[in-house]
């Protein structure tokens, strides 16, 4: 009679999954590099990333002068981004950036990288850690690659993460000046018309900035403020608050010494 030792029994599960992993990856020893690459595009084509991930670290590993290696590089990182594996993916498209520099692939591949971390960038009341990278990414593919047709892809991003921290600032002022922090909140809407003057967010930044001016007593800070955003946002929603505020500041006496403006 025969000992079934669960142990041995174990082992042998463990043969057959590791032999029909081998079997799904399709690993293929007999193959050129080239002949590699084209069957690992076959699986990316369809959507077998996984396996497709495979043949491509075995050319990366096994042909690193290979003339198609910047390819099977691009493609390690396209297989994560399908996966939505962001961060791994990024630092694949990196890899290419930083290995291949004579690539054709590099300028897609630092596109690559700013839409990683914006696929990352979460709402605006979260940690913004990867809009600021998306942001950092996007710029250097920018400056390095000007010309290139993706530039009005990469503005139209740029434009959304900035909306998205400057609403995440003007939101942190709103709260102080709620609060009645109004030192805390001067400084947040200081930062949003210094750092996002050109949201959307920097024309209620400005307004507020003067009522934050006034409760603090600096009354002609305030006046200033409060005449610059009437010069320069005439239309907005505010106005009539603001020129309600103006005319109560140039109808009271200056206090604490101060001159009228």
């Amino acid at each position: 009679m025969l000992n079934h030792h669960p142990g041995r029994m174990v082992l042998a599960i463990l043969a057959v999954l590791a032999m029909c992993a081998c079997g799904g990856n399709k690993l293929k020893a007999n193959m050129t590099t080239e002949e590699r690459l084209a069957y690992a595009e076959k699986l990316f084509a369809d959507g077998d990333y996984l396996d497709a991930q495979t043949q491509l670290r075995v050319i990366i590993l096994n042909a690193p002068g290979s003339t198609v290696v910047d390819r099977a590089q691009f493609l390690l990182g396209e297989c994560h981004f399908k996966l939505k594996e962001y961060v791994l993916a990024a630092a694949e498209y990196e890899k290419l950036v930083r290995l291949y520099t004579r690539s054709e692939y590099v300028d897609d591949a630092q596109y690559k990288v700013g839409l990683c971390y914006y696929e990352l960038s979460p709402k605006s009341d979260l940690d913004q850690k990867y809009s600021l990278l998306a942001i950092s990414e996007f710029q250097k593919f920018t400056e390095d690659f000007p010309d290139s047709p993706l530039i009005v892809d990469v503005a139209e991003k740029l434009t959304a993460l900035r909306e998205k921290l400057a609403k995440k600032e003007y939101g942190t002022a709103t709260l102080y000046r709620r609060m009645a922090f109004y030192d805390a909140a001067l400084i947040s809407y200081e930062d949003v018309l210094n750092t996002f003057y050109d949201t959307r967010f920097a024309e209620p930044a400005l307004y507020y900035k003067a009522e934050c001016l006034h409760k603090l007593g600096r009354s002609n800070e305030a006046a200033t403020s409060l005449q610059f955003f009437l010069g320069k946002y005439p239309q907005s929603d505010l106005r009539e608050r603001a020129r309600e505020l103006l005319q109560s500041l140039e109808a009271k006496p200056a206090a604490n010494g101060e001159t009228k403006p």
